[in-house]
């Protein structure tokens, strides 16, 4: 009963802590120079933990499906099956667990540690908003950089499995690119753009307030980054599945 009483307690602060930051974006604007240099800097620090996780998420799939396809004498599919998988689902999931402990738990830190030594309390004292100079930035910079990454990431699974392709299944960039079309449709990349979105809306909103809300010190500032962690990894695993449900609903009705 007490866990169930902190997860909902958890999701209302949550809401009323997203709604607050869109009543600001309204109400006050958005400072469009604070929000890119966020993203860059989300970018920058990202970029290569994200390109390597979808380089090896690619590369392994494709050694995966090879053991598959070389059964049935179809190894020209393998680009096709592994690419298919790595966009639909496996690919957005893997570099968004990567993202949360890159960008998550860091923000997460960032902004505790502001809070904790009353850098925030500061603002305010000042006159200035806390939410709009300082978290609002943070919030959309991390969602459109995230989001880049992310696409970025599955880009670099297909490079990563064409290599694996190449080095270890034995055929030709051609052959493994020529079935991609095949098997992956449009529905499938909108999907996966959908889904990356979802996941760094989740990743932004919740190291935010996380880091937003600690309190009790060195020692709440760690709490906030491990239930950064935990919370993201559990809430993208259930977005991964609403998603799934929702864009299959979608296509569902559109299709007939």
């Amino acid at each position: 009963m007490k866990v169930l009483t902190n997860t909902l307690t958890e999701i209302g602060g949550l809401s009323v802590f997203v709604q607050e930051l869109f009543s600001v974006a309204y109400r006050k604007g958005i400072k469009q120079k604070d929000v890119l240099d966020q993203l860059w800097k989300v970018f920058i620090q990202s970029f290569p933990t994200t390109a390597m996780a979808g380089f090896f998420v690619g590369g392994i799939l494709t050694l995966q499906f090879t053991l598959q396809v070389k059964t049935f004498g179809a190894l020209g599919f393998l680009g096709g099956l592994a690419t298919s998988s790595t966009v639909r689902e496996v690919g957005p999931l893997l570099i968004a667990f990567m993202l949360s402990g890159k960008i998550g738990a860091f923000t997460s830190a960032e902004l505790g540690t502001m809070r904790v030594t009353e850098q925030i309390d500061a603002i305010r004292c000042l006159g200035a908003d806390p939410l709009q100079e300082i978290i609002l930035p943070r919030f959309l910079g991390i969602i459109f950089a995230s989001f880049f990454l992310l696409v970025g990431g599955l880009f670099m699974s297909i490079f990563g499995g064409m290599l694996m392709g190449v080095l270890f299944s034995g055929i030709n960039p051609e052959e493994y690119i020529r079935h991609i079309p095949t098997l992956v449709s449009k529905v499938s990349l909108i999907n996966s753009v959908f889904k990356c979105f979802v996941f760094a809306f989740v990743l932004a909103a919740i190291c935010t307030y996380k880091g937003y809300t600690a309190s009790g010190g060195s020692k709440g500032v760690g709490i906030a980054v491990v239930s950064t962690s935990v919370q993201t990894m559990i809430c993208l695993v259930f977005m991964d599945w609403f998603t799934s449900v929702i864009s299959d609903a979608f296509f569902t009705v559109v299709g007939s």
